[in-house]
């Protein structure tokens, strides 16, 4: 709007206008497939469901089946185990924020070894189901059932504990996934750029989100899930506006010091993350090994969203050096109000939620 002002009062050149305009223009598009797209994709409504299966005896076991919700809205999404002993009504059926929980409670039923746990309507989603089995004997066998693979056999004589690459691969789906994650790291790395402050900002972005995801994922701090995704969108506004460039402007501490910035909000991302565990629970004994696995796969999804964002980078500044016309202004100011538009839309639906 500024850009559009000076030019009204004939103190912009005709060129600069029109890169102002359009970045303006990108804008008003951005925003306009936003209000446009469905309300249940929300930048990171991406979450894992959660089957827990505990045996409390031959033939008798309970199950909990934790799906995710946005607002009074659920995708259809239906637990069978191949006995059919949960294809009936549900013993009990509650909500929590973001989650609809139903139980089974089964007695005199067929054993649960060998049975065949699968997920309806799973192969249409992106969801991952995480799968918890409590034996009698205190066996606790934990497994991830994916879209492309929506059933899982139940060998309960089989090894017990935290299968390695599941919680890991969570891990690097849940950063790709999370829309509003990445655009905060796009966000750090155009303004600080491809150098060694940038290592040292992801380095401190990396240390406070390991801090609160631990302390949150383990019990020990707690906030509102609808309060934390607001003030992520609200760090991407923060960054956003740093970007813009103005005139004249004053050097300010998150242009000195990007790496304190990315501390600061790398703590409420970290909050963000540990919902992703928290609210359909860590494998009971394994906790802080499902934990560092996790966030491994964060930082590996993080480090390879950043290879690609330089690579189109350095791919879009090729193409610029060919344009006919000097798009300097355009590539400047087009990011942060593409980036800012997104993050505005998202921070006003989460006040709403909230």
């Amino acid at each position: 709007m500024w850009g559009i002002a000076v030019a009204l009062r004939g103190d912009l050149p005709r060129r600069a206008f029109l890169t102002y305009a359009g970045a303006w223009l990108a804008t008003l598009v951005v925003l306009a497939l936003s209000f446009a797209a469905p309300r249940t994709a929300v930048a990171h409504e991406v979450r894992p469901a959660l089957i827990q299966i505990t045996e409390t005896g031959p033939g008798a076991y309970e199950v909990v089946w934790k799906q995710p919700m946005v607002g009074d809205m659920t995708i259809h999404l239906v637990p069978h185990l191949s006995s059919g002993a949960i294809d009936k009504q549900p013993t009990s059926q509650t909500s929590s924020p973001g989650f609809l929980i139903r139980s089974w409670r089964i007695a005199g039923g067929a054993p649960l070894d060998g049975q065949t746990v699968s997920i309806e309507g799973l192969p249409q989603t992106v969801t991952d189901v995480l799968m918890r089995v409590t034996t009698t004997d205190g066996k606790v066998i934990n497994d991830v059932i994916r879209p492309a693979d929506p059933s899982r056999k139940l060998a309960l004589a089989g090894p017990s504990g935290l299968k390695i690459p599941a919680y890991l691969r969570l891990g690097i789906e849940h950063i790709l996934t999370g829309a509003d994650h990445l655009m905060f790291v796009l966000g750090l790395l155009l303004l600080i750029g491809p150098n060694w402050r940038l290592v040292k900002a992801v380095s401190a972005f990396t240390v406070a989100h390991s801090i609160t995801l631990a302390l949150a994922a383990l019990g020990f701090v707690h906030f509102p899930t609808t309060i934390i995704e607001a003030l992520v969108a609200l760090s991407i506004v923060f960054v956003a506006c740093e970007l813009v460039p103005l005139p004249g402007r004053p050097e300010t501490l998150t242009r000195r010091h990007p790496w304190l910035i990315a501390f600061i909000f790398g703590l409420l991302h970290g909050l963000a993350f540990a919902g992703a565990l928290a609210e359909v629970g860590l494998p009971k004994g394994a906790e802080p090994m499902a934990l560092f696995l996790f966030n491994v796969g964060v930082e590996i999804g993080q480090l390879m969203f950043i290879a690609a964002a330089l690579g189109a980078i350095w791919l879009v500044r090729q193409v610029r050096l060919r344009l006919p016309v000097d798009s300097a202004v355009f590539a400047r100011v087009a990011p942060a109000y593409v980036i800012g538009s997104c993050a505005a839309f998202w921070l006003i639906e989460r006040i709403f939620a909230v």
